[in-house]
């Protein structure tokens, strides 16, 4: 709007990003000839749509998840085209950070990931992969281990802290729903296990079809997730109409 209205004449209100809005509630009005911006309209309100979709979804899994980070991993499920705008409107809507680095960009941060599947698969382990990612990423990447790849993921997690030799960052549990999933037991079964080895500071980063009732579940449960990281619920959000 501020590239085709006339700055000569034009008045603009909007609410700000990320603040609630009722239903048939005015979210933008726009004072202005109506040839600088008519052309426009199906396309201002795409984008209230989506984004406001996008950021509700993200919204109500922020507010499950009573203060534990929540970052959006959905990058995966959408077209490229629209990668960096959703993932912008969850980090709008809530969450802590995004994996797609188009996303973190128009949010002026860094994305937040972990090792993928992939590199476990090529190298044959999960400590040789992290061994990997340690040695050529920039240092200021976390370390995260994915740890359900291959092995049991209690060991896997205690193996790779091992080797990691107190630089391991994190670990990421992303269990396939053909193995059970990521559950709040084996959430604590992995706390407990790191911590008896000596690695408290061992972050758990919990993956893997999460919504807000799933994430109320596990935080009535007391699992000790640090993050939660969620991709399709907040990807696949359904846009919030808007008309003008």
């Amino acid at each position: 709007l501020a590239r085709v209205l006339p700055e000569d004449n034009r008045e603009v209100w909007a609410l700000s990003e990320g603040e609630s809005f009722d239903k048939k509630e005015v979210v933008l009005r726009i004072k202005a000839p109506y040839q600088s911006y008519g052309t426009y309209e199906t396309v201002y309100l795409g984008i209230l749509a989506h984004c406001s979709g996008w950021a509700t979804a993200a919204r109500e899994c922020v507010d499950a998840a009573q203060g534990i980070p929540v970052i959006s991993f959905g990058a995966r499920h959408v077209h490229p085209s629209v990668v960096g705008i959703m993932e912008y409107s969850a980090i709008v809507g809530g969450c802590s950070g995004c994996a797609s680095t188009v996303g973190a960009k128009l949010a002026g941060m860094k994305p937040i990931g972990t090792i993928p599947h992939a590199l476990i698969i090529i190298l044959d382990s999960t400590a040789k992969a992290t061994f990997a990612f340690d040695k050529h990423m920039p240092p200021e990447v976390p370390r995260i281990a994915l740890v359900d790849t291959f092995e049991d993921e209690v060991r896997e997690s205690v193996a790779v802290a091992k080797a990691m030799q107190g630089k391991l960052q994190g670990v990421r549990l992303d269990t396939p729903s053909e193995r059970g999933r990521v559950t709040a037991d084996l959430v604590k079964e992995v706390r407990a296990w790191l911590d008896l080895e000596g690695f408290k500071e061992v972050k758990i980063v919990a993956s893997g079809g999460f919504n807000p009732e799933r994430i109320r579940h596990f935080i009535s449960q007391r699992a000790p997730v640090d993050i939660f990281a969620v991709g399709s619920y907040i990807s696949d959000a359904a846009p919030i109409d808007f008309t003008a």
